[in-house]
């Protein structure tokens, strides 16, 4: 088993920023992506960001030049750094950690963009 720990959210005005953190422990793999998806409501979960534990990174379109992801592999740790935020990044953030196809859930931090 692996156990997720977010911290992170808040509430923001637009335009501002906000940095997650999502620790992990537990059985961990040297092997690993951890990623962080968002779900607003009466939408669907969608990924956000992820990073391999080589640090290859993927991102959501809606995203891109806004947010990084980024990890401390000592520590077991996953970051997402959220810039010029928008409205409609308002959502439930959970992190994701896969390992050898099998997935854990962080219990998800809320974001909330609002003047």
């Amino acid at each position: 088993q692996v156990q997720l720990v977010e911290s992170g959210g808040g509430l923001v005005q637009p335009g501002g920023s906000l940095r997650l953190s999502c620790a992990a422990s537990g059985s961990i793999s040297s092997i690993n992506n951890m990623g962080w998806y968002r779900q607003a409501p009466g939408k669907q979960r969608e990924l956000v960001a992820n990073i391999n534990s080589g640090g290859g990174t993927n991102y959501a379109d809606s995203v891109k030049g806004r947010f990084t992801i980024s990890r401390d592999n000592a520590k077991n740790t996953a970051f997402l750094q959220m810039n010029s935020l928008k409205p409609e990044d308002t959502a439930v953030y959970y992190c994701r950690y896969m390992k050898y196809g099998m997935a854990y859930w962080g219990q998800g931090t809320q974001v909330t963009v609002s003047s």
